[in-house]
């Protein structure tokens, strides 16, 4: 066979590790479960009840038994790539010319878990639908009563995540973010900045109307959990052809499981 030496453990590890680099809403996601994904199965995320606090009196005390709060994140999705290489063997010899090959395969799988997990603000705690935002001003008011939203459910401005489409983070970028010039490396994952101390993100994968309406988030990364696995990357030979293919198998799960640490905004030029 052409391809005898394909490196496929190699190659999985290296498209998970890429999509992990081109990644902005789903890295601020909570992703503690990634080893145990598969298809149409459930990842349980433990969870504990907070305890009671109560009055020290110098008498006995009550002793809780903490509830299980545990939840349970669907891996529902699965997507493919599959792309044809004259010679796989010879590809894998000639040093960067795989890695450009899987690169548009990472790009276009990058992308639809970047939209799934923008899809899950629709379970937000809540929604703000103002206006349309046309002015910084309409901008502004918006970010600021998300974040009220989430400051009035005890979480801290540190924690806060601000993830904003492109129309939005211009009309902001000016007046009010402090933009993060100083570190490059930030900026190649989406962090653009701050607002008023809490971390600020512009992605293009908020759409909940093709073309007018977005999302932007307000979230802690603690909001959505999100569960991935490259599966099955292979090499083989398609029947009438003179040639080698590639495929894989991309599967995952999102899932909201802290929504009163998610606010959406719905955002419409016009």
């Amino acid at each position: 066979m052409a391809y005898s030496n394909f490196k496929q453990t190699f190659w999985s590890k290296h498209i998970q590790t890429e999509l992990k680099k081109a990644a902005v809403l789903v890295n601020n996601c909570d992703m503690e479960f990634e080893d145990e994904v598969k298809y149409g199965n459930s990842v349980k995320i433990l969870g504990v009840a907070k305890p009671t606090i109560g009055d020290y009196t110098g008498k006995d005390i009550e002793i809780e038994t903490p509830e299980d709060s545990s939840v349970y994140l669907e891996i529902t999705e699965q997507k493919y790539f599959a792309f044809e290489v004259d010679d796989v063997d010879k590809a894998q010899s000639k040093p960067g010319l795989m890695e450009k090959l899987m690169g548009e395969s990472k790009e276009a799988l990058s992308n639809t878990r970047e939209k799934f997990v923008g899809s899950m603000a629709k379970q937000a705690g809540k929604i703000l639908k103002p206006e349309a935002i046309k002015t910084t001003a309409a901008a502004k008011q918006a970010i600021d009563e998300a974040m009220q939203e989430l400051y009035e459910n005890d979480v801290n401005i540190d924690d806060i995540i601000i993830e904003l489409p492109p129309f939005v983070w211009q009309l902001m970028r000016d007046k009010y973010i402090e933009i993060d010039t100083n570190n490059s490396k930030m900026l190649k994952t989406g962090k653009m900045g701050y607002y008023n101390g809490a971390k600020v993100f512009m992605t293009n994968q908020l759409h909940y109307e093709e073309g007018t309406g977005w999302y932007a988030m307000v979230r802690t990364k603690r909001a959505i959990a999100f569960a991935s696995q490259i599966n099955d990357v292979e090499a083989f030979r398609p029947e009438r052809r003179f040639s080698d293919a590639v495929k894989g198998l991309d599967v995952y799960g999102a899932k909201v499981i802290r929504p009163k640490e998610l606010c959406a905004i719905c955002c419409k030029k016009s």
